[in-house]
């Protein structure tokens, strides 16, 4: 994992746009219906290459294959494993949403769900494992060979996948996320001996605190986060940890996020996790103030941070000025070399639901690494 030597590098979450025909082929898949494999399969690997090719024009250091041949970024799981054919479950209602029920009610006013969530009624284990490897070689032919970028492929974690994927078959929470750890670990060091760094995606360690565990008082709810990075870490064990970084987050929508558990409560752990590099939400209003944690929490040795220095459900492009000093209130507080710059989350977290326009998305990667120039020059001269 490259560090901010001589400048701020810049990266992202994981998903962005994808092109309007392979969006429309995800989600008729997502209703059961079988396009022609070969065209799938010839169609997401041109989207690949073209993501790539994007975000390096747009000045991204460290970028990935953009997912675009998941539906989202965790259930895509349920077409490569057994045991997933159960009926949807329910997720708990959300702290914020019971204040502000209205809101919720009208889901269009921040894009509904339209990924399947099937739960888990018969035992996990691989089926299509070749999936997994098709989306490694599809970003290697992608990349090429560049030695002056980095490169990362995202993944879902025991804890997440849990989170929206239901179960009616282990006896309990613990022993069905060490059944999913079980077979996740082979995708985790796959794409780690691919020469890749794996970015797995964390949203249960902050967003579970809203809504699947919404019922839980804090110390309950940190024993859960205590115990989703353990498992994490036994299944990330073959992946080196420079080629580790873990993104946590409190939910990728334009609501209230007035309950959001705040950083300081969970960050210790995290930060002691496998795990060098930390992505989290920095930029959205409930969260951009918490660069001041790392006043009183120290980052260990060799770790790294990459805030969000750009809000993903906003359509505002922010100026350049504002990127840099959002950059420069981490390098305050933690050195200049232990900063990437990053996204809050990501752009197209689920297939067909818009919050940033595709557009607009590439401009806002651009004001990101715009902004990270301006923060380079103040810190390096």
């Amino acid at each position: 994992m490259k560090r901010s030597v001589d400048r701020i590098l810049t990266t992202h979450t994981g998903s962005l746009p994808r092109p309007d025909d392979l969006l429309a082929t995800l989600l008729a898949r997502e209703k059961g219906e079988h396009p022609d494999a070969g065209r799938f399969q010839e169609r997401i690997r041109a989207a690949v290459t073209d993501v790539v090719q994007k975000q390096i024009a747009c000045g991204v250091d460290v970028v990935n294959d953009g997912e675009q041949g998941k539906p989202d970024y965790s259930t895509y799981i349920k077409n490569r494993l057994t045991g997933f054919e159960g009926a949807p479950a329910p997720m708990p209602e959300a702290r914020d949403a019971r204040d502000f029920p209205e809101f919720f009610a009208d889901t269009q006013r921040w894009g509904g769900i339209t990924t399947t969530r099937p739960t888990c009624v018969a035992p996990i284990a691989w089926k299509d494992f070749a999936a997994v490897e098709t989306d490694i070689a599809n970003f290697k032919a992608a990349i090429g060979s560049n030695p002056a970028r980095d490169y990362f492929m995202t993944a879902v974690s025991p804890g997440q996948a849990a989170r929206f994927l239901g179960n009616q078959y282990y006896k309990s929470h613990e022993e069905y996320l060490r059944a999913l750890a079980g077979v996740l670990k082979d995708e985790y060091t796959a794409i780690a001996k691919a020469g890749l760094v794996l970015q797995v995606d964390c949203p249960d360690l902050g967003s579970g605190w809203n809504n699947q565990f919404s019922r839980l008082t804090l110390p309950e709810f940190k024993k859960i986060v205590a115990l989703h990075l353990e498992v994490l870490d036994e299944a990330t064990k073959e992946v080196p940890p420079e080629q580790f970084r873990l993104h946590l987050c409190w939910g990728n929508y334009p609501g209230p996020h007035h309950h959001d558990i705040p950083l300081r409560e969970i960050i210790g752990p995290v930060l002691a996790s496998r795990a060098t590099g930390i992505s989290f939400e920095g930029a959205n209003p409930r969260h951009e103030h918490e660069w001041k944690v790392f006043k009183d929490v120290k980052l260990p040795a060799g770790k790294l941070l990459i805030p969000g220095v750009l809000d993903s459900t906003s359509n505002f492009i922010e100026h350049p000025e504002v990127v840099a000093d959002r950059i420069l209130n981490y390098a305050s507080v933690v050195g200049r070399e232990n900063v990437i710059a990053g996204t809050d989350c990501g752009f197209a977290t689920f297939a067909g639901r818009l919050t940033v326009h595709p557009k607009i998305v590439w401009a806002k990667l651009q004001a990101m690494a715009d902004g990270a120039r301006i923060a380079s020059k103040q810190l390096w001269g």
